[in-house]
């Protein structure tokens, strides 16, 4: 997808919120809208865009890596896995049109970090105050297991990312261990100085980085959600912890 189509399509807006559409980050969002690096991921992507879920039937998928969501000086980011496959890859936006999304935007809507709680469309008018929404991998995966070569692939555009937050940038919150093993390589590349040997992932972990505080939550997966592992509460307090870290109100 060229840049005017990009514009057209009305996803310039919503991933980079009031962001200028010549930022480099804008710039950034687009090259990895247009990636096809790893071949399983484009065939599964494409092939979910195809056959639909019954339920969205009349929608058209967005089928294509997603890019971050969130404005370019954002002084938190999030991070987590991947698109789901009826979710981002549909919509075209991180953790939208799903249940993880549910959980997670009614969340910052909750603590002040959005604009209203729930995140359906690409073009719904949501907006994100100080915050940027991300991931390691940025193709839907089959079974929502992205490979670590999969992971190792994408992770140029996340240190990329990383490196055009940075000079905003002052906390962190990596929802899970696969995004805290694949954040952790990527925050070292981009900059950052992670101590040696890499703390482990836990729940509520916070790790200073640089001038960068790093928390680790439980991810907003289903299982999680739905068993009470992660409890909105509990997500609420992470979130709060990392506003608070990263200087937002």
């Amino acid at each position: 997808m060229g840049g005017e189509a990009f514009r057209r399509s009305g996803l310039a807006r919503a991933y980079g919120g009031r962001m200028d559409d010549s930022s480099a980050l804008a710039r950034l969002d687009r090259r990895v809208a247009d990636c096809r690096a790893c071949p399983r991921l484009v065939e599964w992507r494409e092939e979910v865009a195809r056959t639909k879920r019954a339920a969205f039937a009349d929608w058209t998928y967005w089928g294509r890596p997603v890019p971050g969501f969130g404005p370019a000086d954002a002084r938190l980011a999030i991070i987590g896995l991947a698109p789901a496959a009826h979710g981002g890859n549909r919509t075209g936006r991180m953790f939208t049109g799903d249940r993880s999304g549910d959980v997670l935007y009614q969340a910052l809507y909750d603590v002040g970090l959005a604009s209203q709680p729930t995140s359906v469309s690409a073009d719904d008018g949501l907006e994100l105050y100080g915050v940027r929404v991300t991931a390691p991998v940025h193709c839907a995966p089959p079974a929502n297991k992205p490979t670590p070569g999969e992971r190792d692939t994408c992770r140029p555009w996340l240190v990329q990312e990383l490196k055009l937050l940075r000079p905003a940038l002052k906390a962190a919150v990596v929802l899970g261990a696969f995004g805290w093993q694949a954040a952790l390589p990527a925050f070292t590349e981009a900059g950052w100085t992670v101590p040696r040997p890499r703390p482990a992932f836990a729940h509520g972990i916070r790790v200073p980085l640089d001038g960068l505080e790093l928390f680790g939550c439980f991810h907003v997966s289903q299982r999680n959600t739905f068993t009470g592992r992660l409890t909105p509460r509990m997500l609420r307090e992470v979130l709060r912890t990392a506003a608070d870290a990263a200087g937002l109100p």
